[in-house]
């Protein structure tokens, strides 16, 4: 059976982009942290998924991918965007 894979064989191509963001956040933010700040505009996720996402071992749908971008305050162009 086929799996949609990105380069290197990752399941997304923003997780990179996503461990950046947070780690540049301001004060500095946890992976738990984050996923608590998800959980208050609702989006169930825990700390475990974050990681995942992160390393690229699991899909992010779009309604995620939304609530990454009102957590960073970035538009999703910006998170796909390997050069910012």
């Amino acid at each position: 059976m086929f799996k949609n894979k990105g380069k290197e064989g990752k399941n997304n191509i923003c997780g990179e982009k996503i461990a950046n963001l947070r780690m540049s956040m301001v004060p500095k933010t946890s992976q738990r942290q984050l996923a608590d700040k998800l959980q208050l505009i609702g989006i169930d996720i825990d700390k475990n998924a974050i990681q995942r996402i992160e390393c690229g071992k699991r899909f992010v749908t779009d309604i995620e991918i939304y609530a990454f971008c009102q957590i960073f305050d970035i538009t999703p162009n910006e998170l796909f965007d390997y050069n910012k």
